[in-house]
């Protein structure tokens, strides 16, 4: 089992998100913790994919068309880090 790491930033995030996009987000947190990304990948609503630039190490879901989730995945810890959950906007602040 994968264990899954919430950033700080990220929990508040959660907290305004509308209802819909929250229930898509504990979907793709159930897959994630026994699948692992790999899990993901055979989802394919969830677009999962590898950002580049800034992001470059990190990837990304679709939560629907306007939410990503933002996430690091440590191999070596069986861990995945969730930096951000955000409308589609991938500059860092």
């Amino acid at each position: 089992m994968w264990e899954i790491y919430e950033h700080r930033k990220a929990v508040r995030q959660l907290e305004a998100l509308p209802i819909d996009v929250l229930k898509r987000y504990e979907k793709w947190k159930d897959i994630v913790s026994i699948s692992g990304p790999d899990g993901l990948r055979q989802v394919r609503g969830f677009r999962d994919e590898a950002l580049r630039g800034e992001w470059r190490g990190h990837r990304s879901s679709r939560l629907n068309v306007q939410y990503r989730v933002i996430y690091k995945i440590e191999k070596d810890l069986i861990l995945v880090q969730v930096v951000n959950v955000t409308p589609h906007d991938y500059r860092r602040k």
